[in-house]
């Protein structure tokens, strides 16, 4: 792995100048010191903070009504005193008497995270350590206990464990644990703060349990037994228990019951075809939800006392990406923030009033290098694919850009788990736009785009619509001008990786280069190995292939590793982690070695193992950069524009 990460370096040493431009480029559109909105709790409001010098979070509180600011969390202080490389932060809690401040560290990219408890007033840890933990905290409301979810040896959460503060040698106590191997566990308090919800899942099922916040000893009951293929979300506000769920709704729909006890589940939104219908926020007069349909996003508020439902509009951009947040724990309020983004137009969030309507810009993405909207064209096109389902794009280029063929593009694609790809606002993207290099994202199957179907259709035994829609959209870019044949640059990571694996090996002369982040390319292998973290919780994705022959059969027809022929294939960057439990270095590394073997060109095949990170790549502000920087040269480089 060192000799191929000099060969790396070697190969790319003439980029060494160009990688330090984009990334005093790209670092030039962050605003370094900016301070998130703030959050009001019953006594506090919290917000967070960024530096020009820090490449971690400062967490900022002050009392209500008051100016004195007081830090709570430092995030480069923290991995300074630890001295380590590699410093995750999985999550950052305040207990609800604002007295403790819990928070969980990867320090080596495993992503098995140890949780800490220490008093914010004088900063001391007050209860033991936590292990090997998934990193999420919850905190009880009388600030007594901890709830957390603990990893097993294959890195799978399927315990909940309590943990009262202040114990430092007792074991915690354990309130659920999941028996499927497939399922993973989690744990979140309701809108109304009356229940506890424990979520056990796979990526196609779902099941639900509760307990009621003032349980002495909590005994967790059943909501609505697993089915398999159902996926289903409980949430209470005002007496009532709303139930987001696909069952008799292949999309989604939202139904209403007064009791857990005796369940009567009544429609509150019913389904709609081909769009995915999204959960609820509570507010005391107001219920926010979402929709996504096209691979696009668009918010609608209904007021509870009419009933009337109406969508919030706030942009007359065809593509763009609006969102939600509250801005108070107090749900007796009119006010929330709402904010858009679009591939050409920065973060804009605005301070709106549901009642009156009235909205005022309260926070926008500043870059301090500068951008001019008006210099960027933004396209949403629709193509057909190999069997005529019409597959979106979002297309983002320079006004001077020509569309006669001339321009390279760059082909991001994803295509799993019901990932969908959002068309918001990237500044980094910029870099390689100004380098006449267009962006184009395809929503091919595999995702969620176009409701639950265009997932079912891009996943086991359909899994190749996946590769054949990303294939079509090359081409489609090609017959209209946006580019010519051996002039796109593929890119996608983990399961994207394995998108541009299948893509390469069926139609390599389409491209001029791959790059792949992360990559899930040896895919066969890993699926018949059910010891890895993820496998068996994904056999509704991909299959097992070990108990199944035509699953075998299938995935072995497509799998990145397996069907690398003898043949030319364009320029290839992949690079991996050496700590990743998710896609272990051993694919990529062995996906290049075959490729070495066989590939008949003398194209560029770089393999760069990171030696001190995890799936997520480096950690920190100037790591993410320097990881995106090599990424956006090698693209360069190969187009030919150093």
């Amino acid at each position: 792995m060192n000799e191929e990460n000099e060969y790396t370096e070697y190969h790319l040493k003439d980029t060494k100048d160009l990688q330090k431009k984009l990334f005093s480029e790209i670092k030039g559109r962050i605003k370094l010191d900016d301070e998130s909105l703030p959050y009001k709790d019953h006594t506090f409001e919290y917000w967070t903070k960024t530096t020009v010098e820090g490449n971690y979070a400062i967490k900022l509180r002050k009392k209500i009504d008051t100016n004195e600011i007081e830090e709570i969390w430092n995030g480069d202080k923290e991995k300074e005193k630890l001295g380590v490389e590699y410093f995750g932060i999985g999550d950052l809690e305040v207990s609800h008497n604002d007295k403790y401040l819990a928070y969980s560290l990867d320090i080596k990219g495993s992503e098995y995270y140890t949780i800490f408890i220490r008093n914010i007033a004088n900063n001391k840890i007050i209860t033991k350590e936590i292990i090997d933990t998934s990193g999420s905290i919850l905190f009880s409301l009388d600030d007594k206990y901890i709830f957390y979810s603990k990893l097993d040896e294959n890195h799978r959460a399927r315990k909940i464990f309590r943990h009262e503060i202040g114990n430092f040698k007792d074991p915690d106590e354990l309130i659920f644990e999941e028996k499927s191997d497939a399922f993973t566990v989690g744990i979140g308090l309701s809108s109304d703060e009356k229940y506890y919800f424990i979520s056990t899942s796979d990526h196609n099922t779902s099941e639900q349990y509760y307990f009621e916040v003032n349980e002495k000893k909590p005994q967790p009951k059943l909501i609505k037994e697993r089915k398999r293929g159902i996926l289903y979300s409980i949430s209470s506000w005002d007496n009532k228990f709303y139930n987001h769920t696909n069952e008799e709704a292949e999309d989604f729909k939202i139904d209403i019951s007064e009791s857990l006890k005796n369940q009567n589940w009544k429609p509150f939104i019913r389904e709609k075809n081909e769009v995915l219908i999204g959960g609820c926020v509570f507010l005391k007069d107001w219920i926010i939800r979402s929709e996504t349909s096209n691979a696009l996003d668009k918010l609608f508020v209904r007021n509870i006392s009419n009933g009337i439902e109406e969508e919030l509009i706030f942009s007359d951009e065809k593509v763009c990406v609006p969102n939600i947040s509250l801005r108070q724990k107090d749900k007796n309020t009119d006010e929330i923030y709402i904010g858009y983004s679009s591939p050409k137009t920065p973060s804009r969030v605005y301070l709106y009033n549901l009642s009156n309507k009235s909205r005022k810009l309260v926070k926008e993405q500043i870059i301090p290098s500068g951008h001019n909207s008006d210099d960027y064209i933004v396209e949403r096109v629709e193509f057909k694919s190999h069997d005529g389902r019409s597959v979106p794009i979002t297309i983002t280029r320079h006004k001077k850009t020509k569309l006669d063929g001339s321009a390279n593009v760059l082909l991001y694609g994803y295509g799993s788990y019901g990932n969908s790809m959002s068309p918001g606002f990237s500044s980094t993207r910029i870099s390689l736009i100004d380098r006449n290099i267009i962006w184009a994202t395809a929503h091919i199957r595999g995702g969620m785009e176009k409701g639950m179907k265009w997932w079912k259709e891009g996943k086991l035994t359909n899994k190749k619509n996946t590769f054949e829609d990303y294939i079509f959209a090359a081409k489609y870019l090609i017959k209209k001008k946006y580019t010519s044949r051996g002039k796109i640059i593929g890119m996608g990571g983990s399961a994207g990786g394995l998108l541009m694996g299948a893509a390469v090996n069926k139609a390599p002369e389409l491209f001029l280069g791959i790059i792949m982040a992360v990559p899930f390319v040896d895919s066969l292998t890993t699926n018949l190995d059910h010891s890895l973290p993820l496998t068996i919780g994904e056999f509704d994705e991909f299959g097992n292939a070990k108990d199944n022959k035509e699953h075998f059969d299938y995935i072995f027809s497509y799998a990145p590793y397996n069907n690398i022929k003898k043949m030319d294939y364009p320029h290839m960057l992949i690079t991996t982690s050496l700590s990743d439990n998710r896609v272990l270095f051993d694919e990529p590394a062995k996906f290049t070695a075959k490729l070495r073997d066989l590939k008949t060109d003398n194209n560029l095949l770089l393999l760069k193992t990171e030696m001190n990170a995890g799936h997520g790549g480096k950690s920190g502000r100037d790591g993410a950069i320097e990881e995106i920087a090599l990424d956006y040269a090698f693209a360069l480089k190969i187009s030919k524009k150093i």
